[in-house]
């Protein structure tokens, strides 16, 4: 079930659903003031397992409760879950105070309408707009629309590259997608199982999320600004086989990975000294070196565009915070997504989470190198580009996701892939979100 078929039943149905049971306890239902108030807080895994996540999360929650009096009641969620649970929270009522969603979520769940918009009385309550980072505050939902979600970790993706590998092939860190694809060449044995790269190639999320990127790279748009589908549009086709052809014509991946339905497993291969570089998000770091390597083995360059490309190195990725609109705690809830925003809890999470500060003028905590950081920041700062802000965005995740998954399966078997096939995909991909629109 997606997001964008929710729309119009909620709509539909809110007159007549109530959602009135969201926001936990019944204690202090004077709309957030007064009482033995207790908030539910549904938190995504950040951290290395949902005990983990339970284990950094529960003395901030702790000192929230100390500082303020109100109790929250936590319950930390899986990625395969979370979506899921956020959408039969939206139809039956049953629904937390306060939710973590996926940034990329935001305009999908901003058109269901059961979110607490956040104008200029909530902006001021949390501390106001002028705390985030721009580019990580403009993932909150549709533009010219007041937003339903405002930003808490910040990660961006990077090139990790084996200081030791790229020495002894005599090759730089790449500047450009050639020169990356030089290096990955040099890199590449596959009679000694050693290769290039690594890619999470049979991952749909992973997968839409290198088709943007290398599509914004082109200066290509995947949405117009009728909020329509454009697909299959030169740029992306040209993006998405650049993307396909480092394991089909630059044969720089083992053709196994397509077989890899989440980032951990390339990360992993990078970490145990089986490729040369990975494309990965900031939170890579634990695992990397949970794997044996040690931080100043590796080093990070953006995901490097072609020569004359448009610099984007990553889409602004992250988790944000929404407030369920009918909240029995509307108060309350503000409050606490002040505190999860303040400068002092960023500062707290950032490293076990390994997230980015989503606050202006704070320093990243993940890494004690001080390059790495630097490089992350200016990467989610200046060469980042939010994903498609448009109700549509998660059928587009789906759709074109899932279709680069059939495509990389079909070279891995030994097929071949042309540029007039990726854009008969990206048409079928396109024809089921324009269907359903």
């Amino acid at each position: 079930m997606r997001l964008r078929s929710f729309v119009a039943a909620v709509a539909a149905t809110a007159l007549g659903v109530s959602l009135a049971a969201c926001g936990g306890s019944d204690s202090g239902s004077d709309g957030g003031t007064g009482g033995d108030q207790t908030l539910t807080y549904w938190a995504s895994n950040q951290g290395t397992s949902l005990d983990n996540d339970k284990q950094v999360l529960t003395p901030v929650l702790e000192q929230f409760t100390k500082d303020t009096g109100i109790k929250v009641n936590l319950e930390v969620i899986g990625w395969n879950d979370l979506q899921t649970r956020i959408q039969t929270a939206i139809t039956s009522g049953q629904a937390p105070d306060v939710v973590n969603i996926g940034n990329t979520w935001a305009a999908s769940l901003q058109a269901t309408g059961a979110f607490l918009p956040f104008d200029n009385d909530a902006l001021t309550a949390i501390g106001g707009k002028d705390k985030f980072v721009p580019t990580a505050l403009a993932t909150g939902g549709k533009a010219g629309e007041d937003i339903t979600s405002v930003p808490l970790y910040g990660l961006a993706y990077g090139l990790y590259y084996n200081k030791a590998m790229f020495a002894a092939a005599k090759v730089e860190p790449p500047k450009t997608w050639e020169e990356m694809v030089t290096a990955a060449q040099k890199l590449t044995n596959p009679a000694k199982n050693q290769w290039g790269m690594a890619l999470a190639a049979g991952s749909y999320t992973e997968n839409v999320h290198f088709a943007f990127i290398n599509g914004a790279q082109n200066k290509s748009e995947w949405f117009g600004a009728d909020g329509k589908p454009t697909f299959t549009s030169d740029g992306n086709v040209q993006g998405v086989l650049r993307y396909l052809d480092l394991m089909q014509k630059d044969k720089v991946a083992n053709p196994s990975n397509a077989q890899y339905d989440n980032g951990t497993k390339s990360v992993n291969d990078f970490a145990t000294k089986k490729v040369a570089m990975v494309i990965n998000q900031n939170n890579a770091d634990s695992s990397i070196v949970a794997n044996g390597m040690k931080a100043g083995e590796y080093g990070v360059v953006p995901f490097p565009a072609p020569a004359g490309g448009e610099q984007v190195a990553s889409h602004v990725a992250g988790i944000n915070l929404s407030v369920f609109k009918n909240t029995k705690h509307k108060d309350a809830a503000l409050k606490f997504v002040k505190y999860m925003t303040d400068a002092t809890t960023q500062t707290t999470l950032g490293k076990p989470f390994s997230s980015l500060p989503v606050l202006k003028d704070a320093k990243p905590v993940f890494t004690t190198d001080a390059a790495e950081a630097a490089i992350f920041s200016d990467i989610y700062n200046t060469k980042s580009k939010p994903l498609p802000l448009v109700p549509a965005e998660d059928q587009f995740e789906s759709t074109v996701g899932k279709a680069m998954n059939g495509l990389f399966a079909k070279i891995a078997t030994g097929g071949t892939v042309s540029a007039d096939e990726v854009k008969a995909a990206l048409q079928t991909a396109q024809d089921q979100v324009a269907a359903s629109s």
